[in-house]
């Protein structure tokens, strides 16, 4: 699969897979062995079952996502995808912005991502 497909359907899988909560459909786009890593000083998480535990652990307290992901820009084998989701989190309103960076393997499947990411009381 091409970097360009792959990138697009990593960005509509977790537009889709972040506002209904789908754990699954979002660990269906990493390869077995990948390594995702949440801000620059958090410890990395090693493999799917990893990166699936941390994605349920995000979702827990989170209510009513509103989530969009922009076109990806794509070089070679990887892409980096902006993000903003409006949400409530533990009852309160929130708005959380960032970009994810991802490289992907010959079958489209992620091997390595990164997310850089803020977020800011209520909803501009």
């Amino acid at each position: 699969m091409d970097t360009r497909t792959a990138a697009q359907r990593f960005a509509d899988t977790w537009q889709h897979g972040w506002t209904h909560h789908d754990v699954t459909a979002i660990t269906a786009l990493y390869h077995d062995d990948a390594v995702h890593t949440s801000m620059p000083f958090r410890p990395p998480h090693h493999g799917k079952q990893a990166i699936a535990d941390y994605i349920a652990w995000s979702f827990a307290g989170e209510s009513d996502p509103h989530v969009t992901f922009a076109a990806p820009i794509v070089d070679a084998d990887q892409a980096v995808i902006e993000f903003r989701v409006h949400a409530h989190d533990n009852g309160r309103p929130t708005t959380l912005a960032g970009c994810v960076f991802a490289r992907f393997n010959a079958d489209g499947l992620a091997v390595e991502t990164r997310d850089y990411w803020h977020t800011a009381d209520g909803h501009p």
